[in-house]
């Protein structure tokens, strides 16, 4: 019998999912091994197969999401870049936008270019706007670039030539002359990458692609031969940041797109629910080890960003503030990420206060609780001290749980330095921290126009469950959803998705002037190359239509689907009054007929219709615990004796609070003043009254 199954890396535990036949959802969990992440997704495939008893060579495919490239952006460890662009730009990546992420900091400093100034070069050649060539390609000078680079430590080069997205020859020229003269270096051309207009943020993503590619390359051989060793021959594919699944000989191809596969598998995992529930919007939120996620389920579809920013304390899209990252404008759920998690480390600030990371603690050495070395506090150590997680073991006893080292930790650095009990201490963290979660969420929601409290909460993720009460408190919002496995949920994501990738280019032209069958052209041509990705035919395809547009004069545009199967001249007349309407929403304003609207860009969404999830969703039975603890609520509350159950226990009958639901994959914790009960697809939903 064949099987696929899903891993999720993050930064503290590898999360490996398998739905059998009948829709039942077995799970597991190991620690992430970061000298060499493979060996992790192995242990945790074999371990799951052992116990299902599964053959390894009967698995045909595993689905994969990581952290890989976020990291390698966020810690400064991706690859030594170069830069070939055009003479006279040489310094688009530091010029960036104006915006600024800090409104009253005029002294703010942007984060440092991926590639410094010394390895950017210039080349004489220009295009015009339209593609008309002014200056021809000089061949000399790419060819003494390459002598250049050859004799420095480079690993990645990134050709961004002016206008390139409108005739790119000659940047795949030059792409010729580097490939030729410097074989071993990871090349990437921004008429590959993302042939649109915008300097910046076409050669910024260019830029992203080549720093994360030799980091990613490696990372995807090593772990294809560490299941090639262990006797698995399955087909590896990989989720993309907009949630569709590619192979991975496609990732390597184009890395950037798999920047946020790993939250972006979460949404989708929550989409999937969301549409067998009938729950037509909904927030996720997706706290790990490392960081915490928000974004927007509405009106059963997925919201995907306009303009991107990663490496910032908090990733998340840019239209209006942003400018603390850097611009990654290819196809992005949109995404709020904050570097707030169960590892990240607890201290207190020059000015008395408690900060919680971003910097994290890790797989190794972990939390103080784990006894593997480490003495910092971190969230998980101040909810450990709290009651809210178990004080023996995580993870069906894997991972096992020092109570007395966290109440130390916690103690030593925040209870004493702040004269609190410590009780007390560590409800503090927990509150700094949901406060920072609860920014991630805001950032999808009230900066994009809509209200928190018109929403429930989709709460998953290791530690999800254990905050997500408290930040729907927070917001306001009266309802929570704490999914089956909500620990490793996101590896359920991965395998629920589909097979879809996004792509586009440049179209520029007022809207009243557009030329119907050049734009068809475009979609064709894009219908073709996306086939070609995704290795099928287009009949073998669904495809869905958007334009980007945006008011003549402004500085960004805003994606609106076209609910055709190409543009026709009653589309082009609903064009207007659509992109209005999302601008009024957005913005809370629109303008009248005499401001014109222009298309700037084509997209085309393709998705292999192919159904592989299932249509029921069901947890394995686990024997009752009949159990219970102490735990510190905060203020009114205080101490209460909590009952601790697994998830069978709860009916469809709601329970008061409080109570703590403990599971393998993680805890949920439902506070006094809560009730919760257990729906027909086994998810716990907790309802908070205001």
């Amino acid at each position: 019998m064949t099987w696929r199954s899903g891993s999720d890396i993050g930064g503290t535990f590898t999360d490996i999912a398998y739905i059998d036949a009948d829709g039942v959802l077995h799970t597991g969990k190991v620690p992430s091994t970061p000298d060499r992440y493979g060996r992790g997704v192995v242990a945790g495939i074999e371990t799951l197969a052992r116990q299902r008893s599964l053959a390894l060579d009967a698995m045909n495919e595993m689905v994969h999401g990581c952290t890989i490239a976020t990291n390698a952006i966020l810690e400064g460890k991706g690859a030594r870049t170069a830069l070939v662009t055009t003479a006279g730009f040489r310094d688009v990546l530091e010029l960036r936008r104006i915006r600024v992420p800090r409104l009253y900091e005029p002294l703010y400093v942007k984060p440092a270019p991926l590639s410094p100034r010394n390895l950017r070069y210039e080349v004489r050649e220009r295009l015009g706007a339209k593609g008309e060539i002014v200056t021809p390609l000089n061949e000399d000078d790419v060819r003494g670039i390459a002598e250049r680079l050859r004799t420095q430590p480079i690993e990645a080069v990134a050709v961004c030539f002016l206008h390139s997205y409108a005739n790119p020859d000659h940047e795949r020229r030059a792409g010729e002359i580097l490939r030729d003269l410097c074989p071993d270096l990871f090349i990437s051309l921004s008429v590959d990458i993302l042939p649109e207009i915008r300097e910046y943020e076409r050669v910024s993503t260019t830029v992203i692609n080549a720093y994360v590619g030799p980091t990613v390359r490696h990372y995807v051989e090593e772990m294809a031969a560490d299941l090639d060793d262990a006797g698995c021959r399955a087909k590896v594919t990989m989720m993309q940041s907009s949630g569709g699944t590619v192979s991975a000989a496609s990732v390597l191809e184009k890395p950037a797109q798999i920047v946020e596969c790993g939250p972006a598998a979460g949404v989708v995992g929550a989409a999937y629910l969301c549409e067998m529930l009938g729950i037509d919007s909904a927030i996720t939120f997706d706290m790990g080890g490392t960081t915490a996620k928000g974004s927007l389920i509405e009106n059963g579809e997925l919201i995907y960003a306009d303009n991107y920013e990663v490496g910032a304390a908090m990733s998340a899209a840019g239209s209006i503030a942003g400018g603390a990252g850097y611009a990654l404008k290819l196809p992005v759920i949109d995404i709020s990420e904050v570097g707030a998690g169960g590892g990240s480390i607890v201290r207190i600030d020059r000015a008395g206060s408690i900060k919680v990371g971003p910097d994290s603690a890790g797989a190794v050495p972990g939390p103080a609780c784990y006894a593997m070395g480490g003495t910092a506090p971190t969230v998980t150590d101040a909810n450990v001290a709290l009651g809210f997680v178990s004080q023996t073991a995580l993870a069906g006893g894997t991972v096992p749980i020092d109570a007395a080292l966290a109440r130390k930790a916690v103690s030593e650095t925040v209870a004493q330095p702040l004269g609190l009990d410590l009780e007390k201490a560590a409800f503090g963290v927990h509150l700094v921290a949901n406060a920072a979660m609860v920014r991630a969420i805001k950032g999808v929601t009230t900066y994009r126009g809509r209200d928190p409290r018109d929403f429930a909460i989709f709460a998953f993720g290791g530690n999800g469950g254990v905050h997500g009460a408290g930040i729907a408190r927070s917001l306001e919002v009266r309802r929570v959803i704490v999914p089956p496995a909500a620990g490793v949920f996101s590896a359920v994501g991965l395998l629920v998705a589909k097979h879809a990738v996004t792509i586009s280019a440049a179209f520029a032209g007022e809207l009243g002037g557009i030329e119907i069958e050049a734009a068809n052209a475009h979609y064709a041509r894009l219908r073709g190359d996306a086939a070609r990705l995704l290795d099928l035919t287009e009949e073998q395809l669904i495809f869905r239509l958007e334009v980007e547009m945006r008011y003549v004069g402004q500085a960004f545009e805003l994606t609106i689907p076209l609910d055709a199967a190409e543009i026709s001249e009653t589309v082009k007349a609903k064009l207007r009054s659509l992109f209005d309407t999302e601008h009024e929403r957005r913005f809370g304003h629109k303008f009248d007929e005499e401001n014109k609207v222009e298309i700037v860009t084509l997209k085309i969404r393709a998705t292999d219709p192919e159904d592989r999830a299932p249509k029921q969703l069901r947890v394995k039975k686990e024997a009752p615990l009949n159990t219970e603890r102490k735990v510190y609520f905060g203020d009114p509350f205080g101490v209460h004796p909590t009952p601790v159950m697994s998830r069978v226990e709860l009916t469809s009958t709601p329970r008061q609070g409080p109570l703590i639901v403990e599971e393998f994959e993680g805890t949920t914790v439902v506070p006094p003043d809560a009730r919760a009960h257990r729906d027909s697809f086994d998810n716990i939903v907790i309802d908070l009254d205001y």
